[in-house]
Parts: structure tokens; sequence; C-alpha cells
């Protein structure tokens, strides 16, 4: 959902995806989702028949809600051995991971330890510079704070590739980014970027003296009972059953094709990237979240309310709210996350009142490339509709 609706909708069009999915009826308890795979909606089945393809070598889906349920697995777990993929599989939930931020900021609020109208600086003076004296809370959280991002080694994913096993501090980051000049008067552009939530797990720790992965534990991962849902540290690879991820890039010989990148850090996303998790878990989280039952009261709707903003690029309105992101598709409002990991595409998606729920793995070649997918792209359009 990072695209354009006007993007988004060429490229529904080209691929030649029809409005209006089929989801089979809501059951009391799903088939395994293996199974599912031979008794499911022909719409969705269809998008993930034939993996692994060139933009994907395996995905793992899940409907759900009041509208109807549907679950499926196709691709292989390794290129090498060709096994099926594991629909129970761990993977890299990306940017997903900024959702369970902002939830955890706005709990924090909700006890009165986090105002989201004060200045971050007067949480971390010792931090951000003066420039950023008026960056609230709530904009590091809705992207319209205007702090730039932060350096990193490398402009190239080979180049990223060779650096994969650094480790940065958030601290650093920090640092790296307010040592630039904003890019924006705060509150007046809003601007996607990482750094507005790597401040947010400084905050979260610095507010409570705890440590930022704790007490999202402590928070969510516990009491939903996601037990499959991990922060790595840094450590670059995932623990337990996972698939693997792949990136097309140059290789050592010089010819382009696909290199095995299951193994990476981390630790540049952190609080903004770095959650690892499974569609199991993912679609839990996205039912209580939507239900209120994450984040409690009038609070909630921070994560439903987009500032009245323009794009910094494109000067549309603004599309992120606290956490979340919206896009008009099949005549209603659609929110939810979308993330990537270099191999990994993630989202987790819903409509307000959770009639319809979407969470997907895409084991993409094309992670964190400038367009969505192809393969998510057509997961979305499918269980939702076109764009408005």
């Amino acid at each position: 959902m990072k695209k354009s609706t006007r993007t988004l909708l060429a490229a529904a069009l080209v691929l030649g995806v029809a409005a209006g999915p089929a989801i089979v009826p809501a059951v009391a308890a799903a088939p395994p989702a293996a199974a599912a795979s031979q008794a499911s909606s022909p719409d969705l089945s269809a998008v993930i028949a034939g993996l692994p393809r060139a933009d994907a070598t395996a995905a793992l889906v899940r409907v759900g809600g009041t509208e109807g349920s549907w679950r499926g697995s196709a691709g292989v777990h390794d290129l090498e051995s060709s096994a099926p993929a594991d629909p129970a599989a761990r993977f890299r939930a990306g940017s997903v991971t900024k959702v369970f931020t902002a939830a955890t900021v706005l709990q924090l609020a909700a006890e009165g330890r986090i105002d989201l109208d004060r200045p971050a600086r007067s949480y971390l003076p010792d931090l951000i510079p003066g420039r950023y004296a008026k960056v609230t809370v709530r904009q590091l959280l809705n992207h319209t704070h205007g702090i730039p991002a932060a350096d990193f080694p490398g402009e190239t994913v080979e180049e990223w590739y060779a650096n994969r096993f650094v480790v940065h501090s958030p601290e650093a980051m920090v640092r790296s980014a307010t040592a630039k000049p904003r890019e924006f008067r705060p509150g007046t552009r809003q601007h996607y970027l990482n750094i507005g939530y790597t401040i947010a797990g400084l905050l979260v720790e610095r507010v409570t003296g705890d440590t930022y992965e704790r007490q999202v534990e402590r928070r969510i991962l516990r009491p939903l009972g996601l037990r499959d849902t991990y922060f790595p540290g840094t450590a670059p690879g995932i623990a337990g059953p996972h698939n693997h991820g792949y990136q097309t890039m140059r290789l050592d010989d010089g010819t382009t094709g696909l290199r095995d990148v299951s193994v990476w850090g981390t630790t540049d996303g952190w609080a903004a990237g770095d959650l690892v998790s499974t569609t199991a878990d993912l679609e839990r989280f996205t039912r209580a979240l939507f239900a209120g039952r994450v984040v409690r009261g009038p609070l909630l709707e921070e994560m439903f309310t987009l500032p009245k903003v323009p794009d910094v690029k494109s000067g549309d309105p603004a599309a992120y709210s606290a956490g979340l992101s919206m896009k008009k598709l099949g005549g209603r409002e659609v929110w939810g996350k979308t993330g990537g990991r270099w191999g990994y595409n993630t989202a987790i998606a819903s409509t307000r009142n959770g009639e319809r729920t979407l969470v997907y793995s895409v084991n993409a070649t094309d992670a964190k490339g400038q367009d969505m997918n192809r393969t998510a792209l057509t997961l979305m359009v499918s269980a939702y509709g076109l764009p408005d």
C-alpha cells in the first residue's frame, strides 16, 4: 500500500486482475494451510499458483473476517531442495514492525507516560538537537517530522549485501539523521521514513527504563500469545523454521541471478523494521488491533487518522497515520501496513470493522524495489478489489 492509487490501478490492470474477490464462507475451524490450497478461492489460489517464478519463490496467505476465510501457501522452502514451502514458517516482517511500535507508544500515552503533543526532544534532550526542538511525538509516528533518513554504507543492493553484518546502533542512526538540515517544517508535509520510528523506540526505552523489545513483548506479544514473533537483535539469521529468501543481484561471477539472502542483519531497521513473525501471529495481532484490544479507547483513532498534509514527493494527500496506511480498494477503506526486507515482502490489512483481513508473506526476489512486488500487489487487489 505504498503505491499511489493511480500507479496501483495501472499495475492491477496490466496484471489483468478483475475487481471483486471470491472468498469461501467463514468456517468455524479453518482447514490446515496445506489442505486449504486444494479447495480455495479460485482468485487467490490463482495468484500464488505456479510459484516459484521470476518475482517470488514462495507465498503464505491468510484471509479472515466476517466475510469469509481462506488460507493458502505455494512455492518452495528453498531452491536447492524444491521442498514445498512451510505454511507455518517464520519470516522477516519489515516495516510491519512500525505497527507494533506505534501501538506501544499509544499504550504509554494512554497511561499518561507519553504526551503525543510534547516535543520528542523533551524526552531525549541528549540525542535530538535544537533544530528539531519542535518535532512532536505524534509527528514521529505519522511521518510529518521533517527529519531526514540516516546514512548507511552502500548505494546498491550488492554493496548493502556486502555490509549485511554491520551492526547499527539506534543512537548512531539518530545522530546521523539529525546532524542534517530538516526536510521541511514539522507538521507541514509527510515523508515516509524509518527514522521517526527509530526515535520512537528510544523514547519507549527512556520513559520506561526498559528495552524497547521487552516492552513490546510484555505489552503485545505475550498478552496476545504471539509465540512465533520475536525481535532478532544482532542475530542475522531467522530462528526456527523459515522459507529461504532470495534477491536478484549481481553474483560473484559477474552474472545477474538469485542469491540466498535469508541471513542478513536487521539492526538498521530496529523499531522500524526488524520483527520476525508468522502469518498466524500477524493475523491474530491484526484482529486484536482492529477490535480495540491492543490500543484501547480514543487513542486507537490515532491509527485511523491521516494528517491533513501533502506527501513531500508526490503532493498527494497523506496516506500514513500512526503506524498504519490507508488505500481505498473495492469501494471501501482498507487500512494496514506493508513491509519489506531483502527476500521478504509482508503485509497486514483490514477493513475498519474487520469484515475482511489479509496477511501475506511473499518471498519476493525484488523486495525493497521501487515498485510493489507483482505477486504481493495481485494478492492485495484480489482480496479487496481495484483501487477507487
